[in-house]
Formats: C-alpha cells, sequence, structure tokens
C-alpha cells in the first residue's frame, strides 16, 4: 500500500508462528529511508527509525483498520491474490 505521502507498507507472508510482519517505509532526503516494523497480531513496534510517536500512531491506526486484510493475505500470497480490489 502506498499513501499519499510517498510512505510504503508491505507485508511479510504468515510465519511459522503465526505472525506477520508489516514494513514501512518513506523515502527521506537528510536519512534516505525513515522505516519501522510492527508485527501482527501483537502490534509490536520494533526498529522504529526517524518516525515520531505521532507518525507511530498514525500508522498504527491504518494498520489496525486493514489488519484482517493484511493476516488474510499473508496467508493466500499477499495482494497480488486479493480478488474485489
Amino acid at each position: 500500500m502506498t499513501l499519499n505521502d510517498g510512505t510504503e507498507i508491505v507485508h511479510s507472508e504468515m510465519q511459522e508462528n503465526e505472525t506477520v510482519k508489516v514494513y514501512i517505509e518513506k523515502p527521506d532526503e537528510k536519512y534516505c529511508f525513515r522505516h519501522a516494523t510492527c508485527w501482527l497480531p501483537q502490534y509490536k513496534w520494533e526498529d522504529i527509525y526517524q518516525f515520531s510517536r505521532e507518525d507511530i500512531e498514525k500508522f498504527q491506526g491504518i494498520i489496525r483498520s486493514t489488519a484482517h486484510l493484511i493476516m488474510q493475505f499473508s496467508q493466500e500470497g499477499g495482494f497480488e491474490n486479493a480478488s474485489g480490489l
């Protein structure tokens, strides 16, 4: 998924332990890329680089609103296999 400001949000396939890695990155002139990782279904954040608390709260809301789809697509091969989108 690409947000209007150029931020990319992608996810992994479901891991054996039933977690999914959601990776967020945004191009930045000063830092090259800002990035963060969120693990579902725990919503555990790690490796946050140059995103503010407000940024992470915004991403948390986006991920929460789409988590059911992310979890589903992670088991079915991703967005390219999603129907109706």
